[in-house]
């Protein structure tokens, strides 16, 4: 999958069939320069027309169409097989496509492919891309269903490819997983535009489902994936345009059309409920605290919620800790649990999930100024405990503590999952694969290793021992530590929370190495150093588990 190969067929005036094309470039030796994942001739008069026609030589407001089709790899002696809709288009096309794939030695390796160029009437650009082996399902070494993925991976390279040549309308092969393909392809082609100059902004396509009859599917893909989306702007924003106050506008902009509630707590209220432990880092800023209770009701409303609260840290320096400069840009993805949270709801709202879902997310910044947080305080939190903070830098479980007190008293949940981006020790561990999970519930990871695997964005568990425990707890001057003793950062910022979670089942997801920056290996359908709104689509699903124990 690190591979992702394209040809533009075209020239001048004149469209080449790709066969052509192909055989004259390589005459030539001309494939030196790559142009994203798609390499194009290295020519300045070959660069020049790609150039144009990337960003539309058409008249504006012109639709230009083309699709995605999916090809599984050669088996044995066997030459390489479209899908159905491909077989389809293949007829439509008279064979061209078939011909196309043989001549040119496509072997259908996931996400490989070719753009080919004037083969249809009505779709000026056709993509075709490798789908891996045929029948691919659920692969218990990877915990993953393959199937599913690949159909992510090969809809997304298509996508994207066919959006960088100017395509404004983008119909995609179902590849037998419909709502995987849309999540797939809509992800690959969104693009945080805001601050660039309208000119130099990429287009977003338009993306249509090709010859399938499961709209619903479909549909649904692009709700997770739009929501999804919605995670990475949030997230994206720059610190400046994107504080408490902005986020909780922003909150209300997306969720309030939903029929979604929306309790905007300002600092009279936090400081009246005693959430002294936010209070601490928040008045180190400039930017007023906020504290957002968002209500999703989707049945009785008698019935428990299952409590959803996001680490809202809009900035984190460091405070008087400061963290080094070199990546102190990244930081404005500390957010990244609330943006889930956000984002999670939002999906839950359109897909009109049967449960309950209550979320509390704490806003601040962690900012060095005379108001400060020191290392070395001590605050005591609502159940009386005594919590130091050690380490300013580590502001993430100071920041959640008391809130996810208030959560628990306040609304009487089933269940309590914390999202944040709290120890280093995950992107170590797991690099970009999957999500540190811990548990106290043998149930509750089950269900989120069920729903990873099912989207792609897989959790890995984490151990949540006494040993870890007791590097929090006891202290000779407080009741628990905020940043423990020990190199094992994940595990000790999960001990902490632990000690707030009494009795009820509970779930942490530390998203510190997938819900930021991804800079090694990213998910083919994502976007290099850039966040990444992980692991909503996990979150929704493990949601419909709760909601629907008996679907498959």
């Amino acid at each position: 999958m690190a591979n992702y190969i394209g040809n533009v067929l075209c020239k001048g005036k004149r469209i080449y069939k790709g066969v052509q094309y192909l055989r004259a470039l390589s005459q030539a030796a001309c494939m030196k320069r790559s142009f994203g994942r798609f390499l194009v001739p290295s020519t300045s008069f070959n660069n020049r027309l790609l150039r144009r026609y990337a960003v539309g030589k058409c008249e504006e407001g012109s639709v230009v169409k083309g699709v995605v089709v999916g090809v599984y790899s050669k088996e044995g002696d066997k030459d390489p097989k479209l899908t159905s809709s491909g077989e389809k288009f293949d007829d439509r096309a008279q064979g061209k496509i078939s011909e196309l794939v043989r001549e040119t030695g496509m072997k259908g390796d996931l996400g490989k492919g070719l753009v080919f160029m004037n083969v249809d009437a009505e779709f000026s650009a056709v993509a075709v891309v490798g789908l891996g082996q045929e029948g691919a399902g659920f692969n218990d070494l990877e915990v993953i269903d393959e199937g599913m993925e690949n159909a992510r991976v090969a809809a997304g390279v298509g996508a994207r490819a066919l959006q960088m040549q100017g395509v404004t309308e983008v119909f995609v092969d179902s590849m037998e997983y419909p709502e995987q393909a849309a999540e797939g392809s809509a992800l690959a082609i969104w693009r945080y535009n805001t601050n660039r100059r309208k000119q130099d902004r990429t287009f977003i396509p338009k993306l249509e489902l090709y010859d399938s009859p499961d709209v619903d599917a479909w549909t649904r893909g692009l709700f997770k994936a739009e929501s999804q989306n919605l995670a990475r702007r949030l997230c994206d924003s720059p610190a400046n345009q994107m504080t408490p106050t902005i986020f909780a506008q922003s909150t209300v902009d997306a969720l309030c059309p939903c029929g979604v509630g929306v309790e905007i707590r300002s600092m009279d209220w936090i400081e009246e409920n005693r959430l002294n432990s936010f209070l601490m880092v928040a008045k180190g800023s400039c930017e007023p605290p906020v504290v957002l209770e968002v209500t999703y009701c989707g049945t009785a409303p008698e019935d428990k919620p299952i409590m959803l609260l996001g680490k809202g840290l809009t900035y984190n320096s460091g405070g008087l800790c400061l963290r080094p400069k070199d990546c102190m840009h990244m930081y404005r993805g500390c957010m990244a649990g609330a943006a889930a949270c956000v984002a999670t709801i939002r999906a839950a709202a359109a897909l009109s999930l049967p449960l309950n879902v209550s979320v509390v997310l704490p806003l601040c910044e962690n900012m060095p100024s005379g108001m400060a947080v020191k290392p070395g305080d001590v605050v005591t939190l609502m159940n009386g405990k005594t919590l130091g903070i050690v380490d300013v830098s580590k502001a993430g479980a100071v920041v959640m503590a008391d809130p996810l007190l208030y959560a628990q008293s306040t609304f009487k949940p089933r269940l309590v999952v914390d999202i944040a981006t709290l120890g280093y020790g995950v992107c170590c561990g797991l690099g970009g694969s999957a999500a540190g999970i811990f548990s106290n519930s043998n149930f509750v990871y089950k269900q989120f290793e069920k729903a990873g695997s099912l989207t792609g964005d897989r959790v890995w568990r984490l151990p949540l021992w006494n040993y870890f425990k007791q590097l929090v707890t006891p202290n000779k001057s407080f009741d628990i530590s905020n940043r423990g003793r020990g190199p094992a950062s994940s595990c000790i910022a999960a001990a902490v929370l632990h000690e707030l979670v009494p009795c009820v089942d509970w779930a942490h997801l530390d998203i510190r190495n997938v819900g930021m920056m991804t800079k090694h290996n990213p998910l083919p359908y994502l976007l290099r150093d850039r966040m990444t709104g992980r692991p909503t689509r996990t979150i929704i699903q493990f949601l419909y588990q709760m909601a629907c124990p008996d679907a498959k």
